[in-house]
């Protein structure tokens, strides 16, 4: 609440950056509506994509992974589950559910937080429940290395804090203390820097921030997982929210980074679901726009497990017919064999804009074999 409290204290002159964010992204509201007239099955064919994203990329970012081989089993299944890895995934999709489902009509409130925490972190002691321990955010290496980045509330303090932030949630809507969208990025620094719970936080911030884009009309995190791009982006993420929490506890930081950093993942949301939305002809033709476009997101060599991480609910052996044909288009380069091969995309050729790389699409989808890969590099 401190970040909110700073738009209530004093007029705050609006970066001109957060200017252009906030225009575009009032455009995309009002074509929002048109998107969403389109074809049933085009929008059920993103929905369940977004969903499988969502729920994947927000618990991979807190380090939280499921064999590829059993997403979809996880996440559509009514199957035993593994460990506490998938009961985790799966406690997310639970949270997804229940926000697409009822929208605004789920106040952002402590019992709506208490109970998605209760979701996502499932069968554990503390589900559901505010930390009652200090807990400062850890930032972890790959190398196994610590440090506090940041010193959250402490215990004692947190229920005070989380109903001071609530409430000055609402109030900043009713009284207009800055446009609402910076709203949702000040409260979603504020209950960052609170850290409520011992764990999941993270994860519970994302779901708000869906919820309350719910509450002001953008719906596009509906279709578009938010979650997936800001894995993507996942270094700006820590190093915005870095940067944006330095001094809250005195009121004395600067929130714009951040702010900025979250307006700017839903714009590329909304430019994604405008590209997207007309493209999706078939669940055939999703899968392949979904692999085709990790394709070209990928800088240098990649793998095919690098193509698997990133598309959740696609099936390798689609994967490895569709890098098989565009090879053989010249599209793609291989060196090695199996699993370890290592690809890189060409890029488009001469003379179309990228028209080879959508007719292998319509090829592969038709062209699936029953075993077998069509070449030895895959």
């Amino acid at each position: 609440m401190k970040t909110l409290q700073q738009f209530a204290s004093k007029p705050e002159t609006i970066p001109a950056s957060t200017s252009w964010y906030l225009a575009d992204l009032g455009e995309a509201r009002g074509k929002q509506e048109l998107f969403t007239k389109q074809s049933p099955q085009r929008l059920k064919v993103l929905r369940e994509h977004a969903l499988i994203e969502s729920a994947v990329s927000s618990n991979r970012i807190e380090g939280v992974t499921v064999d590829q081989s059993r997403v979809g089993t996880v996440i559509f299944g009514k199957s035993l589950l593994k460990d506490r890895d998938e009961e985790e995934v799966r406690g997310y999709r639970d949270a997804l559910k229940l926000i697409h489902e009822q929208g605004a009509k789920l106040p952002v409130s402590e019992i709506t937080i208490k109970k998605l925490h209760r979701l996502t972190r499932g069968d554990i002691w503390d589900a559901g429940k505010y930390k009652d321990k200090d807990s400062d955010i850890i930032e972890k290496y790959p190398d196994g290395r610590e440090r506090v980045r940041f010193k959250a509330v402490s215990a004692a303090e947190t229920d005070a804090f989380m109903r001071e932030l609530l409430e000055s949630w609402n109030r900043s809507l009713r009284e207009r203390w800055v446009h609402p969208l910076i709203a949702i990025a000040a409260f979603n620094l504020d209950f960052l820097c609170v850290h409520p719970f011992r764990d999941g936080n993270g994860r519970v911030s994302r779901l708000l921030l869906l919820l309350q884009c719910y509450h002001l009309g953008y719906e596009v995190g509906r279709y578009i997982s938010l979650e997936r791009l800001i894995e993507e982006n996942k270094e700006r993420y820590y190093e915005t929210l870095e940067q944006s929490s330095q001094g809250w506890h005195e009121g004395k930081h600067n929130p714009w980074a951040y702010v900025n950093y979250l307006l700017y993942s839903l714009k590329s949301a909304y430019k994604e679901f405008e590209e997207r939305v007309g493209q999706t002809a078939s669940p055939k033709g999703a899968k392949t726009e979904l692999v085709l476009k990790a394709i070209r997101r990928q800088s240098g060599e990649f793998r095919l497990a690098d193509i698997e991480r990133a598309c959740p609910g696609v099936g390798r052996e689609w994967i490895r017919v569709l890098l098989g044909n565009l090879r053989k288009s010249k599209q793609v380069a291989c060196r090695g064999r199996g699993p370890a091969a290592r690809w890189r995309y060409k890029g488009k050729k001469a003379g179309g804009v990228g028209s080879d790389f959508y007719d292998t699409a319509i090829f592969v989808d038709s062209s699936i074999p029953a075993s077998g890969s069509p070449n030895s590099c895959s």
